[in-house]
């Protein structure tokens, strides 16, 4: 069994995930001056930390690299199908926008071509738009279904206006299959509104420098409900390490995964991190030592469930800790209050 977070009181029933309302953040991506930027296909404007390559000029859309898995992921085949099917529903030329087209690139990529109903704040009536996903981990992964939580960017261009940037987070499932695994069920991060006020830990972090939140991420601390232990953590965390957070409420699963047990994240009691230091956590560079000294420090700064691909060894080895396929390539940081 694998998830994210150590549920608390009796066990729930199984449910489908919900997507806490937010919305977006922080301000444009740093060097796109002259770059207008506007309501998003893909959500709302990227953080001006955001992750990934410079941003598009203003004459045309970017040309990202597409992504590939590290050689070190679990099962990277499967993350590949889940990043392959998004970079396909939200990335057409001229004239190939709206929902019959993107069922066509679907079909081309042998998935159902239902799925680009499901692919809601990806599609848009833009002329063109391209997306980069910057990062993809598991929200689950188990012998025969998985949850590929895809974080992307994304851009969009109508006519000769300007391009629009933007953004979000697909919690993709799959099921295994021959030759290769399939998709059952996409389900996009969905934003609401920003809260009217917010606390000072979170304006904080918002300002961090050091904290690198995608669009969805982002928009969930704008929304007023992570919790004040979360934050708290971030802000402790970044006095020493520059932290890449891949998930905090918006496009996890409700549960963890596989069971009918609430996760920590949707009610903002959990963050997850992807990369330390400019070190992704699923590398196979990235020094042993500095995952550990992360998940010992998100200990001391509070969690009482610290996950990742390893088990702190020697004294204050606690049972916060635990390591399974799911958080080979993150590290979760939970909190019961």
């Amino acid at each position: 069994m694998s998830g994210h977070g150590v549920p608390r009181g009796p066990a729930a029933p199984a449910a489908a995930p919900t997507r806490p309302a937010v919305l977006g953040r922080r301000a444009v991506l740093a060097g796109a001056a002259g770059l207008a930027l506007g309501g998003s296909a893909c959500g709302t404007a990227p953080p001006r930390n955001a992750m990934g390559s410079a941003p598009p000029s203003p004459a045309g859309l970017p040309r990202p690299a597409a992504w590939r898995p590290d050689p070190s992921d679990v099962r990277p085949d499967v993350k590949l199908r889940a990043v392959q099917l998004i970079e396909a529903l939200g990335t057409w030329r001229d004239g190939a926008g709206g929902v019959a087209k993107a069922r066509e690139r679907v079909a081309a990529l042998g998935l159902p071509p239902a799925l680009a109903g499901q692919a809601g704040p990806l599609l848009s009536g833009a002329d063109a738009a391209v997306v980069e996903v910057t990062d993809a981990q598991y929200g689950g992964i188990l012998a025969g279904s998985a949850s590929v939580l895809v974080v992307c960017r994304q851009w969009t261009r109508t006519g000769g206006g300007p391009v629009v940037a933007g953004g979000t987070t697909v919690d993709v499932r799959l099921a295994e299959g021959a030759p290769r695994w399939s998709v059952g069920e996409l389900h996009p991060a969905a934003p609401g509104p920003a809260a009217a006020t917010l606390p000072e830990e979170a304006r904080r972090v918002l300002d961090e420098d050091r904290i690198r939140l995608p669009v969805a991420a982002e928009a969930d601390i704008r929304g007023g409900g992570v919790h004040a232990s979360v934050l708290r953590a971030m802000l402790r965390l970044a006095e020493r390490y520059r932290i890449d957070v891949s998930v905090v409420r918006s496009g996890h699963p409700l549960n963890v995964f596989g069971t009918g047990r609430p996760s920590d994240h949707p009610p903002g009691r959990a963050f997850d991190v992807w990369r330390i230091d400019g070190r992704a956590v699923v590398g196979r560079s990235t020094p042993r030592a500095l995952v550990e000294a992360f998940m010992r420090d998100a200990a001391a700064a509070g969690s009482y469930n610290v996950g990742g691909p390893l088990l702190p060894s020697g004294a204050g080895a606690g049972p916060q800790f635990f390591t399974d396929d799911t958080h080979h390539d993150h590290v979760h940081v939970g909190f019961g209050s």
